[in-house]
């Protein structure tokens, strides 16, 4: 079932960026799999449809990241952090994931690099923005968007490579492609010649139309476990 519906979001992903006049080699597929077991996971992962795994907090992945280890020959993709991350618990993110993709204020930026510091690697992340009015959401705001990469710049452990951004929940879904022009104009700007630069937006309602407007990396996990 899970690996008809992976194959199911490739096709779309594919067809989008065809019309876009993209190569769907360019859209990575990240499976979110908050709402899913262990062996839901070893099912992806076997599936060689997804390229990475996200997850929403730090204490779900290091635990199917342990039940995992018992799995043999499983492929390994990377884990990356897609829910908020709260400064306290910055140093058991970086033991657990592969990137942190929901970078949003200095002071996380800052505890991130002391902690990487103290371990010696540095860490692949982006920049969340925010392009919700909602309070809950989490951002930098696209106006400072650049002023908070220069802010970044002295921090040596954080490998900055792009921008993420949840869209606003806008019916038809068809509105959020303003939304996406947009963090596609800012990405461009600010990661201008960046290779492996990476504008993270789609999720499992509006991945399509994020990858006609320039997404290199769509979040998908409704539309697998629904």
């Amino acid at each position: 079932m899970i690996f008809d519906k992976l194959k199911a979001v490739r096709a779309q992903i594919e067809d989008a960026a065809q019309r876009s006049g993209r190569s769907p080699d360019a859209v990575d597929l990240v499976a979110v799999t908050k709402k899913a077991s262990a062996d839901a996971v070893t099912e992806l992962l076997r599936s060689n449809f997804v390229g990475h795994i996200g997850e929403n907090r730090v204490q779900d992945a290091a635990k199917k990241r342990e039940a995992l280890k018992q799995v043999p020959d499983l492929p390994s993709v990377p884990w990356r952090l897609i829910g908020h991350l709260q400064t306290n618990k910055a140093k058991a993110a970086i033991q657990t994931f592969d990137a942190i993709d929901s970078l949003d204020s200095l002071k996380l930026a800052m505890e991130l690099d002391s902690c990487l510091e103290a371990v010696g690697k540095t860490l692949p992340v982006l920049v969340q923005v925010k392009l919700s009015e909602r309070e809950s959401q989490y951002g930098v705001s696209p106006e400072a968007v650049e002023e908070f990469l220069a802010q970044c710049r002295g921090l040596r452990r954080l490998d900055i490579r792009g921008l993420m951004a949840i869209a606003p929940m806008l019916d038809p879904v068809e509105a959020v492609r303003p939304h996406f022009k947009r963090l596609k104009t800012i990405f461009d700007r600010s990661f201008a010649g960046k290779e492996g630069g990476v504008l993270s937006m789609g999720m499992s309602r509006d991945f399509a139309i994020a990858v006609e407007e320039g997404s290199t990396m769509v979040r998908v996990g409704t539309v697998l476990f629904a």
